[in-house]
């Protein structure tokens, strides 16, 4: 390897907002992330529910108009 073109490589901790702290080796220093292991539905087994019944509410009647011109065509 050459030297001195290499970033530095040392201990830090990822810090989840649930407040699951995990400790890596990484080139960057105190890594905070919104999820992680300890609290994804995939590995929990606990789904968090969603609300899109406001977004799909929201997307058709803004483009209910556009529908509406298709049908008279």
């Amino acid at each position: 390897m050459k030297s001195d073109i290499h970033p530095d490589y040392a201990d830090t901790s990822i810090k989840c907002a649930c407040g699951n702290i995990i400790e890596v080796g990484s080139t960057k220093k105190d890594i905070r992330v919104e999820i992680c292991s300890n609290c994804h539905p995939f590995y929990t087994g606990k789904q968090k529910l969603v609300d899109t019944a406001g977004r799909i509410d929201r997307f058709r009647k803004k483009y209910e108009k556009f529908d509406k011109e298709k049908n008279n065509k």
